[in-house]
């Protein structure tokens, strides 16, 4: 189960993740979404582990603090599709009659 990890310390590591959940059950994988850019922490992350684990640690870990910030943990929705790609979008004849 994927699970979703928000409100992380931006000190927050995957290390952390690991150990603060393996204790619910074996965690497979830790992502912390970082900025493209700086590699800065965005506060959030997925940790992924066996279905049983996973609900006991929702269960236990959700509104508890770690690293003085209070958690946001529950089941990570599935991602969509419809992210914007950049670019405008064929605006034809945007800015009126010009002939």
């Amino acid at each position: 189960m994927n699970i979703y990890v928000g409100n992380l310390s931006f000190d927050a590591s995957e290390d952390n993740l690991r150990e603060l959940f393996g204790a619910y059950g074996e965690v497979s994988s830790v992502n912390i979404i970082r900025h493209r850019d700086s590699g800065q922490s965005k506060g959030f992350g997925f940790v992924e582990m066996d279905d049983d684990g996973a609900q006991k640690a929702i269960d236990e870990l959700n509104e508890t603090e770690h690293m003085g910030r209070q958690l946001r943990v529950n089941v990570a929705k599935p991602r969509s599709d419809n992210r914007r790609s950049g670019g405008g979008g064929g605006g034809y004849n945007r800015g009126g009659d010009r002939w």
